[in-house]
């Protein structure tokens, strides 16, 4: 099952503290998170990974990315 994190529209720290609560409540599995900042899909990124999951992005073209986290 894949768990789904809306961030559009935040400004850090708040998508990072959302994408981090998302990540230690789930500790393995999918999770999109939906950003529509440059700002926030780095930082969510490289929190990620450093938290040992992977991370894809998507982007539908409409300026909203969908990252894909996987452990």
């Amino acid at each position: 099952m894949t768990k789904s994190v809306d961030v559009r529209g935040l400004s850090c720290p708040q998508p990072i503290l959302l994408a981090k609560r998302a990540m230690d409540e789930a500790k393995s599995g999918t999770i999109e998170v939906l950003a529509d900042s440059s700002t926030a899909i780095e930082n969510v990124e490289r929190t990620a990974r450093k938290a040992g999951w992977t991370v894809s992005k998507n982007d539908n073209g409409d300026g909203v990315i969908a990252l894909v986290l996987k452990k």
